[in-house]
């Protein structure tokens, strides 16, 4: 997807620069070309030498570069990639550009381009939250800039809270989505994948069969038609997908906090196998077995992502789609499962033993929505996954 592609990478003055040498490398991997731009207050982090090393190629800095005008000018230099990536975009640089500001290298191509433009926002969560960094975002959204990000999390300040640059394969993920040509370009989609592991002990837990192949498979078949896909996956067999940023996770509650983290979403699918219960206060010590019988075990309700997630009030995805994995009365439960959690769709499938479909490479769905019931047959979990993801496709158009 990135074979060939020239990427501008302006690299924007905060601490989470570093994180752009490893996002260089991690696009030359995969065949892309990047040219990249370094601002003033971004050489304060990292150096033209570092970036040049990693690029493969001279680093842009100076408008009034005399060289660098003559071979190849500003306008050319801003109109010459497929898509410009601003990371890390700093509150400086966003105000900037929602102003039309012009005053440097970096500002100046962003104003005298008509290629795509990403933003990976990265500053002080109370810069964030501002008011007028909140307007500049809004004023860039409506201009039809894209955004990755921020995630919330530990600022190099010692606060905490929204502003954190997003993680280089996040980046790399909205890179590719949005060079990708489909359908679902544009729109960013999160799956949940695989089972959850609940701790009795260090070394035993509670789980299930789920193998993770029906949510890997959703997952690629998503980013096939351009989405930017967030795949929060639990401990599962099947590897993830390629072009997908990838959130691991163990527990239920430690998936919600990803799932939450990855909000706001365009659709949100939750295909993981999520273990209803946990254990209420597992041991920090392996439970031996002794006289007189098992160990009491208290159990906890885990919680439910998909209710919660469809209950939400603000930033809601447009299409919230659940599982039902049942072994009995499979259209009952499912039907009542997508009323009782609220959300939109719900695929029923049978998961009864001799069935072979969880852990299995195979899968027989119904579609349960507000419009009714569809059976699809039995097909391969791929097939599956890309019948779903154009259905998705032509819900969100």
């Amino acid at each position: 997807m990135l074979a060939s592609r020239r990427i501008l990478l302006i690299i924007g003055g905060g601490i989470a620069a570093y994180k752009a040498l490893d996002l260089i490398r991690r696009l030359r991997e995969r065949g892309a070309e990047v040219v990249p731009v370094l601002t003033r207050a971004g050489a304060e982090f990292v150096t033209p030498l570092s970036v040049s090393a990693l690029a493969g190629r001279k680093v842009f800095s100076d408008l009034f570069d005399l060289t660098d005008e003559a071979e190849m000018g500003h306008i050319e230099l801003s109109r010459s990639a497929d898509l410009i990536v601003v990371a890390p975009a700093t509150a400086d640089l966003v105000a900037k550009m929602a102003q039309g500001r012009a005053d440097d290298l970096a500002s100046t191509l962003l104003l005298a381009t008509d290629t795509p433009v990403l933003l990976a926002p990265a500053m002080n969560v109370r810069m964030w939250q501002h008011a007028a960094t909140q307007r500049n975002i809004g004023t860039l959204k409506g201009d039809g800039i894209g955004f990755v990000g921020p995630n919330e999390g530990d600022m190099a300040c010692g606060e905490y809270g929204p502003g954190r640059m997003t993680e280089v394969a996040e980046i790399r993920a909205a890179i590719e989505a949005a060079l990708a040509d489909g359908p679902l370009r544009g729109r960013r989609v999160l799956v949940t994948s695989g089972p959850t592991h609940e701790p009795i002990d260090p070394v035993r837990y509670i789980a299930n069969r789920s193998s993770g192949a029906q949510g890997a498979a959703i997952a690629g078949a998503l980013a096939a038609l351009g989405a930017e896909v967030v795949f929060v996956t639990g401990p599962a067999t099947v590897p993830p997908p390629e072009g997908v940023a990838v959130v691991r996770v163990e527990t239920a509650q430690e998936m919600l906090v990803a799932v939450q983290g990855a909000l706001p979403a365009d659709a949100a699918i939750f295909a993981a196998a999520v273990a209803d219960w946990r254990v209420a206060g597992p041991s920090d010590r392996k439970i031996k077995k002794r006289a007189g019988g098992a160990p009491a075990l208290e159990f906890a309700e885990n919680p439910d992502i998909l209710a919660t997630v469809s209950a939400m009030d603000e930033g809601r995805p447009a299409l919230v789609i659940g599982f039902a994995a049942e072994t009995c009365d499979v259209l009952g439960n499912a039907t009542a499962k997508r009323a009782r959690k609220g959300c939109d769709w719900i695929l029923a499938n049978d998961v009864s033993a001799g069935t072979g479909i969880m852990g299995g490479t195979e899968n027989a769905v119904t579609l349960v929505t507000a419009d009714g019931v569809e059976d699809w047959p039995r097909m391969g979990k791929r097939e599956v996954a890309r019948k779903l993801a154009d259905r998705i496709a032509q819900a969100l158009a």
